[in-house]
């Protein structure tokens, strides 16, 4: 097996919606101007941050399309439990690979 996939590009979040308050403060934080933004408690970006930094590591992995074959009373209970059925074998197919990377 292949060790060497960055597990960060890994994840199990799903995409929830902003609430009214989140909408509201990134409202005003937009609408700040930039001369009264405190900078301060930021480190410095070194030489050697840029070196141990990763390129894109939140942009989502690309899916690609396959054909496989299921067991229909595994695909029932995946359609059972509601709209996104191909998401849901996607996220236990991660969670496996996750699951054997870490070992």
């Amino acid at each position: 097996m292949n060790k060497s996939i960055d597990k960060t590009h890994f994840s199990f979040d799903t995409k929830k919606p902003l609430s009214a308050k989140q909408k509201a403060e990134l409202a005003a934080l937009n609408a700040m101007p930039d001369e009264t933004i405190d900078f301060s408690d930021i480190a410095p970006l070194t030489d050697a941050f840029w070196k141990n930094a990763k390129h894109h590591v939140f942009v989502q992995p690309e899916k690609k399309a396959t054909t496989v074959r299921v067991d229909t009373d595994v695909l029932e209970w995946l359609k059972s439990k509601g709209k996104g059925y191909q998401n849901r074998i996607n996220a236990i197919l991660r969670n496996e690979m996750l699951r054997e990377l870490q070992s």
